[in-house]
């Protein structure tokens, strides 16, 4: 079984308009290489110059924010759901 990517709409650009992507990958990054490998362009979109998640990018396994787990080396199992969500300025 595979693990379902949540893609939020200002990435679906990139993903053909597909809200919901399956991969096959064992920790977030490497969600994160399968994503650029099959829509080039994500990874800039996900990742600073340093590789990190970028402060304004939001990864979530099964709703746990990876930063309070492994961030990038967060394992994931068949069945769950990644979402990544853009933070949203406002005030």
């Amino acid at each position: 079984m595979a693990k379902k990517v949540r893609i939020p709409t200002p990435l679906r650009k990139l993903t053909n308009n597909e809200e919901l992507v399956e991969v096959n990958a064992a920790t977030i990054g490497d969600v994160i290489v399968e994503l650029q490998t099959r829509y080039p362009g994500i990874k800039d979109r996900l990742l600073d110059e340093n590789g990190s998640i970028r402060r304004f990018v939001n990864v979530y396994v099964n709703e746990e924010d990876i930063r309070f787990l492994e961030n990038q080396k967060t394992a994931i199992k068949d069945g769950d759901e990644i979402s990544i969500i853009p933070a949203i300025a406002g005030g």
